[in-house]
């Protein structure tokens, strides 16, 4: 099957339901992976175990997310119903999440290792549902919205996906969750996935009941080899880098944060090169432009993520003040970076759809490097709004530009499976992340740990600049022969 020929213009209206179900996504990774997970760990098990646990949840839940997320874009690819071949995961994907939360709110009242068995368990039925209505959203983009209009609807998705949902929590769900309220929060998280999923089932997808229907299970296996080849990767690197660090002793500062960047670089470089090698299609291991965006993705993720998963630790760690302060920057902080998401989410998508995509994507990369560069240098509390605003701008002009960029370079007809495999980017950002980077800061400290993370935005510059021109299909302000 190849994809519906000739998408027509989109409406200011088009671009909602097309993105709406970002924000539902969004919402519920916010809330389970920033409240609801780690405070119901560390009740489960005791303070003096909390962080291998909730490690080992977060670097599982990441793999079932990698594997679930490409299995179920290969299979939306393929799918014929009267609602079109995306919506049907939507649908379902966000009615078992809506399960899944529900018993969420019964598993909080459990206590000792029954409980955490429990958690661990619908984490992983969690990661599964929302990464299949993921799959699907994904593949609307490519589907259904013309090449030269993918710059603003990947501005609305992320205005949808970082802004918005930041501001809900910070302002409403993060004061109930501070007063003990997390059922109310699961049940509006479960609330807030249907009412997006029913402006979803808006999108004008045409019917594919009675089409051929392709059926291949080689590619399913390639997934299942993809996520082995990468996760044995992590787990290598990580193994290695404790050995080392054991090698090296206490005081080895600057030796760490070599080791440690390293093995970063190669969990990205070699995870990513191992991953598609495996993969059954030629196509897919022969792509390297598609290789290239993806490094490029996962590299800067993996500092985005990282940066702000051990803020915390990082301001007590430099400016010696009180967690209860610190904890108050970091509320305050993920607002200004949302700011700067809001006020230039829909000019960064202007900017996609005139001018050279790798080009803005490395731009919004060194942006970022320049963010951590403010981050560790700067010697004021204040410089932390500062630096807060640049990776602001970096994540909204590398995020829009990038998706963009992957659905210029992605097969049309193949478009969920590839944005499935995208996802060693997404959930491989936080497993190298925490895996590596948290073993490299118990022994550097987290002000030394900032620094690798900065050099990983470096490495996701490089590589954008590796997608060759002329591997692109033309758009606005780009010729067929190079960059306009």
């Amino acid at each position: 099957m190849t994809a519906e020929p000739g998408p027509r213009r989109l409406t200011w209206f088009d671009h909602i339901p097309i993105n709406i179900n970002w924000f539902a996504l969004a919402l519920r990774a916010q809330v389970l992976s920033g409240f609801v997970v780690p405070l119901l760990v560390q009740t489960f098990v005791g303070e003096g175990q909390k962080g291998s646990y909730f490690g080992s949840l977060r670097l599982w839940s990441l793999m079932v997310a990698l594997l679930s997320q490409a299995a179920f874009g290969l299979l939306s690819d393929n799918f014929r119903s009267r609602l079109g071949r995306r919506r049907p995961f939507i649908l379902v994907g966000e009615v078992g999440q809506v399960l899944v939360l529900l018993v969420m709110v019964w598993i909080a009242g459990q206590s000792g290792p029954a409980g955490y068995t429990l958690l661990f368990a619908a984490s992983m039925a969690s990661m599964a549902f929302s990464n299949m209505s993921q799959a699907g959203t994904q593949g609307l983009i490519p589907d259904l919205v013309p090449q030269d209009q993918r710059g603003l609807t990947s501005g609305v998705k992320t205005l949808l996906e970082v802004p918005l949902p930041l501001a809900l929590v910070a302002l409403f769900l993060g004061p109930m969750v501070g007063r003990g309220e997390l059922t109310r929060v699961l049940l509006f998280t479960a609330l807030a996935a249907l009412a997006c999923m029913g402006v979803t089932m808006l999108v004008r997808e045409k019917s594919t009941a009675g089409s051929p229907v392709v059926r291949n299970l080689r590619p399913l296996l390639s997934l299942v080899l993809m996520t082995a080849v990468f996760t044995a990767t992590i787990l290598g690197l990580g193994w290695a880098v404790r050995v080392s660090l054991a090698a090296l002793g206490e005081g080895s500062r600057l030796p760490a944060v070599l080791l440690g960047t390293l093995a970063m670089v190669l969990a990205v470089v070699v995870g990513v090169a191992g991953s598609l090698a495996v993969h059954q299609d030629r196509g897919v291991r022969r792509n390297r432009p598609f290789m290239a965006w993806i490094i490029a993705r996962l590299a800067a993720l993996v500092a985005l993520n990282s940066v702000t998963t051990f803020l915390l630790y990082f301001i007590q760690d430099k400016y010696r003040i009180p967690a209860g302060e610190a904890a108050a920057l970091v509320a305050r902080l993920p607002v200004v970076v949302g700011g700067f998401v809001l006020a230039f989410g829909l000019v960064a998508g202007r900017l996609a759809d005139r001018y050279d995509r790798r080009l803005l994507t490395a731009l919004g990369a060194l942006l970022g490097g320049l963010g951590v560069g403010v981050l560790v240098l700067g010697q004021a509390v204040n410089t932390l709004y500062v630096a807060a605003g640049v990776i602001g701008l970096s994540y909204v002009l590398f995020q829009v530009a990038s998706w963009a960029l992957g659905a210029d370079i992605i097969p049309p007809e193949r478009s969920g499976e590839f944005l499935g495999l995208q996802n060693l980017a997404g959930a491989g950002a936080g497993a190298i992340g925490a895996y590596i980077g948290g073993t490299i800061a118990d022994h550097t400290g987290y002000v030394w740990m900032m620094v690798m993370f900065g050099g990983m935005f470096w490495l996701s510059a490089a590589a954008t600049l590796f997608i060759r021109t002329e591997s692109l299909r033309p758009y606005a302000g780009q010729t067929a022969s190079g960059s306009g």
